[in-house]
């Protein structure tokens, strides 16, 4: 049959031209190539072709999204369960499917499984188990025979090395999925079983019933270092014994999931998760800052570990959020907690933040020489950099003719008696030049954050008012 779910050539291979743009990557013999095709197939005798979403994590899945023309995220090694929650909850209405190996699902992501599988939300999960790790380079699997040689287990698995996992029945014995099976592809009559697994368990999501997981044993001829043939009858001979094939978990579910879409209006959130707040914020309703940028506006801030770079992005994603927009804060911290380096990113959209790292920041707020050194560079031309000179005191040339503002938030702060609000004093410098946001509005974000500890909320709204002063007095 004809799939329109694949893509009419794979980019991936010389441009999509010649035969190469009709193969996938995979080794002859590789089990995942069926399986997509299967997949594909489900999807598109289903007709759910513009609702699925595809999650793939590390490893030979991560493919996926170079052939099948649905929606595709690839996940973190192992963390493909988290992110199809995530789409899932989002938009109910979607049909998604995580894709994993074993190396993944059994390995890193054992903890992520489980629990999403217990929730028992209408997931399809499809668990490819070659018995090793096929793209890093055949290392011992969760999966892995005893006896198997590997690379890291050169003279055959054994009893320290524990007994192979059997993540099926592991699957069955949870409350939350409604069908489990394990299948294989060595022959024509379990290859056809495993497209009615694959299919069965994805029309069961769209039907909204519950969740299915499908198992399926595939050969990995290169780390065998075996022929395709040689591959099939051992998978038959070796794994099935080990991994037996069959319906682990068949049931009738009792309905249908009702899930409603998420709320996204900020004045509805706050009525359902703080319907009798004392205090509630103000919103701009629509007065958004376009004279920094039209419709997102990015931010960075960066410092020594400890500095209040990740306290003062979070107070920003919390004010632009009083205010009605969409926000996001994406940290990275360094190896340690006080004096490794750490940054984070800001995003301030009208409508909503599609990306929310920062490569080219509007703004840039650095509090020391390391931060303004490697981010400065990045910023927009003609963008704003607030720098701390009271520990900066070379500012490198930088491209793009960007406003400068050095600000002495530590001797500010440290005048104030307290060093830790040098990232506050920031924040009001911030305020001044950019009128990102009213001041009352960065104050609100400032004294929610200390709601439990009022005692710092004067300290810091005089730390704010400072770094306001610091810009319009100099």
């Amino acid at each position: 049959m004809s799939v329109s779910v694949f893509y009419d050539s794979f980019q991936r291979h010389a441009e999509g031209a010649g035969l190469k743009g009709h193969s996938t990557h995979y080794c002859p013999g590789c089990g995942h190539g069926l399986v997509h095709k299967y997949l594909a197939e489900s999807i598109d005798e289903l007709g759910v072709q513009d609702r699925t979403i595809a999650v793939s994590p590390v490893g030979c899945a991560v493919f996926l999204y170079y052939y099948l023309d649905a929606g595709n995220t690839q996940a973190a090694h192992g963390r493909a369960p988290a992110v199809a929650l995530g789409h899932k909850l989002a938009n109910p209405d979607s049909i998604v499917v995580s894709y994993q190996g074993d190396g993944d699902l059994a390995s890193i992501g054992l903890a992520e499984v489980l629990h999403a599988a217990q929730l028992g939300l209408p997931i399809t999960f499809i668990f490819v188990n070659n018995a090793i790790y096929g793209m890093t380079g055949g290392q011992m699997a969760p999966t892995t025979l005893m006896g198997q040689r590997t690379t890291t287990s050169p003279t055959g698995r054994n009893h320290f090395m524990g007994q192979p996992l059997k993540v099926a029945e592991m699957m069955a014995q949870l409350d939350g999925p409604i069908y489990v099976e394990r299948v294989a592809l060595f022959n024509n009559r379990q290859r056809n079983h495993a497209k009615k697994a694959i299919r069965k368990a994805l029309q069961l999501q769209v039907e909204n019933k519950g969740l299915g997981f499908v198992e399926v044993l595939s050969e990995c001829p290169t780390h065998l270092k075996m022929d395709s043939m040689e591959t099939e009858k051992w998978v038959e001979e070796q794994m099935v014994p080990i991994f037996p094939l069959g319906v682990k978990k068949d049931l009738e579910p009792s309905g249908r999931f009702e899930m409603e879409a998420p709320l996204h209006d900020p004045r509805k959130v706050l009525e359902a998760v703080a319907p009798d707040a004392q205090e509630v914020p103000r919103f701009a309703q629509g007065a958004f800052p376009a004279h920094i940028a039209p419709d997102d506006i990015s931010l960075k801030l960066a410092g020594a570990g400890g500095d209040g770079a990740q306290t003062a992005a979070l107070l920003i994603a919390r004010a632009g959020i009083n205010e009605g927009f969409d926000a996001t804060h994406i940290p990275s911290y360094g190896p340690e907690s006080r004096g490794g380096t750490s940054f984070a990113d800001v995003h301030v959209a009208r409508g909503e933040v599609l990306s929310p790292a920062s490569p080219q920041p509007h703004i840039l707020v650095a509090f020391n020489a390391p931060s303004l050194a490697k981010f400065g560079p990045t910023v927009v031309p003609g963008g704003t950099i607030i720098y701390d000179c009271s520990v900066i005191s070379e500012v490198p040339r930088l491209e793009g003719h960007p406003h400068l503002y050095g600000v002495p938030c530590s001797e500010i702060a440290l005048g104030l008696g307290k060093k830790m609000v040098k990232n506050i004093v920031a924040l009001g410098a911030l305020q001044a030049v950019t009128q990102l946001f009213p001041e009352e509005t960065f104050l609100t974000a400032v004294r929610q954050a200390l709601a439990c500890n009022c005692a710092m909320i004067p300290l810091n709204e005089e730390a704010f008012g400072w770094g306001v002063r610091a810009i319009r007095e100099c």
